[in-house]
């Protein structure tokens, strides 16, 4: 059963996101989250760490494996299906809400921030 996340904070989502292809590590995901956010989102280690502690409690990831790199412990992570289902819904969410504006308005993508 996937536990509600009432609001997903956009770190939060783009930490989801950036396992939808797979198992990463935490310097992956930190460095996918702020590719596929367009550079709006730079994880520091501790909110990194602190917010796969809280997706693991909520059984939205686990750990996948663990090695060690140049004397040093890298731990991956990959979705859960719950996981999974909630960036999904999320992404949903962000689309349905994106439309009720951009329906009535003529702005284009560069437009933003212009």
């Amino acid at each position: 059963m996937v536990k509600r996340i009432t609001v997903m904070s956009e770190p939060t989502y783009f930490v989801l996101a950036a396992l939808l292809d797979g198992p990463v590590h935490g310097y992956g995901i930190i460095k996918r989250a702020q590719e596929q956010s367009g550079g709006r989102i730079r994880l520091a280690v501790g909110t990194l760490y602190g917010a796969l502690d809280r997706l693991a409690s909520d059984e939205l990831i686990v750990v996948d494996r663990e090695e060690t790199v140049q004397g040093r412990p890298r731990r991956y992570y990959r979705l859960t299906e719950d996981g999974r289902l909630a960036v999904t819904r999320e992404a949903l969410r962000l689309e349905q809400a994106a439309r009720v504006v951009t329906s009535r308005t003529s702005l284009m993508p560069g437009d933003v921030g212009a």
